[in-house]
């Protein structure tokens, strides 16, 4: 069983930067397709990118799309998600999440087995 952490959050101005890393241990990562979900206080979480066992294929919210970027580097079990152009109404706590049907890239909580404790991003105005 896989176990996911997060980390590379914080607080950051409006516009800023931010890359946050998934570090994956207890399995291999290329096993599993992956996922960046985000639930802001009081809202129910949200998909934010995804990503194939490969890193062939990608797929975003639009909310996002030409800002972030999702990879993956299987070598080093570790999935990244660079943000930038970062907006306010980017703020939430941000997870990973791993599927183990390794080519689907789906928006769906529900399809991900596995998820990690998440990471706290702001963005100040």
């Amino acid at each position: 069983q896989v176990q996911l952490v997060e980390s590379g959050g914080g607080l950051v101005q409006a516009g800023g930067s931010l890359r946050l890393s998934c570090a994956a241990s207890g399995g291999t990562l290329s096993s599993y397709a992956m996922a960046w979900f985000r639930q802001a206080p009081g809202k129910e979480r949200k998909f934010v990118a995804a990503i194939v066992w490969s890193g062939s294929s990608t797929y975003y919210a639009d909310s996002v799309k030409g800002r972030f970027i999702i990879s993956r580097d299987n070598a080093k079990n570790t999935v990244y998600l660079q943000m930038n152009s970062l907006k306010p109404e980017d703020t939430a706590v941000y997870y990973c999440a791993a599927t183990t049907f390794s080519m689907l890239l789906t928006t769906s909580p529900t399809r991900y087995q596995y998820w990690g404790q998440g990471t706290q991003v702001t963005v100040s105005s």
